[in-house]
């Protein structure tokens, strides 16, 4: 109701200062029609009636203070100014402005006599009613009402017909009258979301007579009206609505659900504080009639152009078990969330972030994802945060990183926590090349180095141990030193030569020994930690040939030519064995199978430590890329008479062979590869892997070739995925709509920022009435080989899946949705759910349905599209869902 005020616009003449007692003149601009001065009007009748002038005209006015004031006039039809009666008629886009406000419509007359101002439409000749008022004010949207009337000597006028709106909530007033103490008195007023003259949802709050000061509105029995029937039986006598242009702290309307384990809920409801324009907090709550309870404080800031952040704290009480009984416990869960954005102008050279979500494994579960019963939280296995800063020095030559992240595994309640990691990179430079060369580089100063330092802290534990004090010394540390040093050259022409020598040194202040410790029933496998600061180094050098082969094969019937692309590379490989006694960092031990075994001393820690075995081999890939060039149809014989169609994009094979090693040289090959189909319709990604040895009976590799026993390889994994969608239109529409909506991100909501993340990870979020119909799948599959202890032998096994999504629009206002999955190995229908939307113009209403499945539940939610009001919503929610 703050926005009443924007009803002083319509009122353009308070503000003109026009006194009708002095003299006036009228001067025409674009006509040479002089008009008299007004005073002698009645002496000058019998010879100048009526003056008929077009244009634009000004005229100068006297107020009080005795300084002229211009109005311009402007009609594009025609202007009759009635001398006799002192009175000027406006046709057809008349304007009257002065200075930064307008008035406009299809006629426009003043009265001198009366002092009074009259301007409506006009009936054309299909009898509809056009050319309505619309006044201008500066910084204001336009208003426009059916007429209005204003005497500008007494400042008191009525207006008919006003309709105005702020942060999509809609004022209509039939009647509006305003005296000279700035006091506005309406009649027959209705406030709703709706922009029709009568608002066809039939949903609003009548305003019968009310009175709209500077700071408050006082409505006389305001009541509900639904589908055009009144309620007045629920209303008050009169009530008084604080009239501001600054947000208000105030109450939070709570909506009504019902669920099977926590009962009939009053959900959401608690208050809204807000301190100043830069942050506000809602604290709500929610309590069920089975015990049950949740509460939380969600707090927003924001400051323009520098940064912008929430957090949001929630705590649930969920009693489980059936009470009286031994199983029967309440669950106290917990979960904060907080992000934080920092504009890059805002300090260049330097950011920072947060992202962070943490609490209680069982929080999702038992609260039902906090009320909203989200598919993807109540499915969530993991939580992870991550807070980070970064600054660059040195003209961008040196840049520093920090975080502290978390990661909770939820099914376990695994916790891993960096506190902090941080790394310092240097980039690469020309050690021996000078600023002062002239002509090219020599070999020598082309080669490169560069430097890197990283940190961590790091711990693992359980999350219902985190806090207690023998966790908090549990913490492993170390910092890793990495120099490469490398240099690359053309050789012979066609090939590239690339050699690079990797140094990398570790500092940790600790390391363990390994042991057989003499207890009371044996001996056992024992391990102890020992302080002190430990350094351990390793390198490695590397040299390589990498070139193009290009190839092209003939005509093929519409085929005009397929163009093979081969990039095979070749390197050579050398590092010591590090577990040499040398070094010291690999010790022997006898096992707890008596046999003599080494173990390094940097094991578990934090950066690993240098392998054992000496390397000295040859790493080779090979990609290939094959594409056809197919005519086009049609005669034309510029650059678009032909097109390239993928066939094979990417296809790679790798692998390594060792010739230091005393077996098993050859390492396992992989591959993969990717093209697309139907004119890239389908993006279709394999990948595989290629063991080249046999296996004993116990299902370790022996040192014989698979080939011996007529097998190139033994395929051990492969993976083949693909999705298509039949209407490319609605995933176009789907990812420009939501590149519009992150450009208001800092207009939005928080709701309306949680909808944008949802509809951005799952398609079948996102309602578009535009797009008719849409219809997309996809499938995956994954092929394994495993060895089978009880068979002794190698079992092939697999996972296959196919999830099909998409929607239709039954009518221009109704829309289906459909989301289902089939998993073809274990032979049963994954998660599967329906949702209908009905567009009901200034609201909306979902009808959400999970039929079956350990999630099978129902929504119904009727929601006002208007920002301002998102807390308005009715919900109906029915869940099977068990804790």
């Amino acid at each position: 109701m703050k926005t009443v005020t924007s009803f002083l616009c319509v009122m353009v003449f308070l503000f003109l200062g026009i006194s009708v007692g002095n003299s006036q003149v009228i001067r025409p601009q674009s006509s040479n029609i002089t008009v008299p001065d007004t005073s002698r009007a009645a002496a000058d009748t019998s010879k100048n009636h009526l003056k008929v002038t077009n244009g634009q005209d000004t005229v100068v006015m006297k107020g009080e203070s005795g300084l002229e004031t211009v109005v311009t006039i402007v009609a594009n039809d025609s202007s009759w100014n009635e001398v006799n009666k002192n009175i000027i008629h406006l046709y057809s886009g008349a304007k009257v402005k002065y200075q930064d406000f307008e008035l406009s419509a299809d006629y426009i007359r003043l009265d001198r006599n009366t002092n009074m101002l009259y301007a409506s439409g006009v009936t054309d000749h299909t009898g509809k009613y056009v050319g309505r008022p619309v006044v201008l004010f500066p910084n204001e949207t336009p208003k426009a009402v059916d007429s209005l009337l204003y005497n500008y000597k007494t400042q008191e006028g009525k207006t008919f017909g006003i309709m105005t709106e702020e942060d999509g909530g809609y004022i209509q007033a039939r009647v509006l009258r305003k005296n000279l103490y700035d006091e506005m008195s309406i009649q027959n007023a209705m406030y709703s979301t709706c922009d029709l003259p009568f608002p066809h949802t039939h949903f609003g709050i009548a305003i019968p007579k009310g009175l709209i000061t500077s700071k408050q509105v006082i409505a006389s029995w305001p009541h509900l009206v639904v589908q055009g029937i009144p309620f007045k039986f629920i209303t008050v006598p009169f009530g008084f609505f604080p009239k501001t242009n600054k947000k208000q702290s105030g109450f939070l309307f709570p909506s009504f659900g019902d669920d099977v384990t926590r009962g009939f809920g009053l959900r959401d409801f608690g208050w809204y504080l807000t301190f100043n324009d830069y942050w506000d907090s809602e604290l709500r709550g929610s309590f069920y009639s089975k015990g049950a309870w949740e509460s939380s404080i969600r707090t927003n800031y924001l400051v323009n152009y520098k940064y912008s952040g929430g957090f949001n704290i929630r705590f649930a009480s969920t009693p489980t078990g059936v009470e009286g009984s031994d199983n029967y416990k309440r669950a106290k869960d917990f979960n904060v969330t907080w992000t934080h954005t920092q504009r890059q102008e805002a300090n260049p050279g330097t950011s920072f972030s947060a992202s962070v979500n943490f609490g209680t494994s069982s929080y999702f579960q038992n609260s039902g994802a906090g009320s909203t019963y989200n598919y993807q939280e109540l499915t969530r296995n993991n939580m992870s945060s991550s807070i980070s800063y970064g600054k660059v020095f040195a003209d961008g030559k040196v840049n520093f990183t920090s975080s502290a992240t978390h990661r909770q595994d939820m099914s376990t309640g695994k916790v891993d926590i960096e506190l902090p990691t941080f790394s310092l990179n240097v980039s690469t430079f020309n050690p021996f090349d000078s600023k002062d060369r002239v002509g090219e580089q020599k070999w020598y100063q082309r080669i490169t180095v560069g430097y890197s330092l990283q940190g961590r802290n790091s711990l693992s534990t359980g999350d219902s141990t985190i806090f207690s004090k023998q966790t908090l010394q549990q913490f492993t540390n170390g910092f890793q030193h990495n120099i490469p040093v490398s240099l690359s050259l053309n050789a012979f022409k066609y090939f590239q030569f690339n050699t690079s020598v990797n140094y990398t040194e570790r500092w940790y202040l600790q390391s363990i020994r390994r042991y057989r410790a003499n207890e009371i029933n044996g001996y056992i496998n024992a391990r102890d930690t020992v302080p002190g600061f430990r350094r351990a180094y390793d390198y490695g050098v590397s040299s390589g040939l990498s070139t193009k082969i290009y190839g092209m094969y003939p005509k093929i019937g519409k085929i005009e030519a397929i163009r093979h692309v081969v990039t095979p590379s070749i390197n050579f490989n050398y590092r010591p064995d590090f577990a040499d006694s040398r070094y010291g960092y690999y010790r022997d031990w006898i096992d707890e199978k008596g046999r003599l075994s080494n173990y390094s001393i940097f094991e578990g820690a934090i950066f690993g430590g240098p392998s054992s075995g000496k390397s000295m081999g040859i790493g080779f890939s090979v990609d290939n890329n094959i594409e056809a060039k197919v005519r086009n149809k049609g005669d034309s014989t510029d650059n678009s008479a032909f097109k390239k169609i993928p066939i094979l994009q990417g296809l790679t094979f790798s692998g390594d062979y060792n010739f230091a090693a005393d077996s098993l040289k050859l390492s396992i090959i992989s591959f993969s590869g990717r093209t697309s189909l139907f004119d890239k319709k389908i993006n279709l990604n394999f990948n595989g892997t290629l063991d080249p040895y046999q296996l004993d009976n116990q299902g370790q590799p022996i040192n014989k070739f698979a080939i011996e026993n007529g097998k190139l390889a033994r395929l051990t994994q492969f993976g083949v995925s693909f999705d298509y969608s039949f209407n490319p239109d609605a995933s176009r529409s789907r990812s420009n709509n939501i590149d519009s909506m992150k450009n208001q991100m800092p207009n939005m909501t928080q709701e309306q920022a949680q909808a944008l993340s949802r509809i951005s990870r799952d398609p079948n979020a996102f309602v578009d009435f535009n797009i008719p119909w849409n219809l997309a799948g996809s499938f995956s599959l994954q092929y394994f080989n495993r060895w089978d202890s009880q068979v002794r032998r190698e079992r092939s096994d697999y996972t296959a899946t196919v999830n099909v999504h998409g929607d239709i629009n039954v009518t221009p206002k109704w829309k289906i949705q459909f989301n289902s999955g089939y998993d073809i190995k274990q032979r049963e229908i994954a998660m599967t759910n329906f949702s209908i939307y009905r567009d009901l113009h200034c609201w909306d209403m979902s009808v959400g349905w999970v039929p079956f499945g350990r999630y099978q539940s129902y929504n119904i939610t009727i929601r006002a599209k208007a920002s301002v009001l998102q807390d308005l919503k009715l919900t109906k929610r029915n869940s099977h869902y068990s804790y």
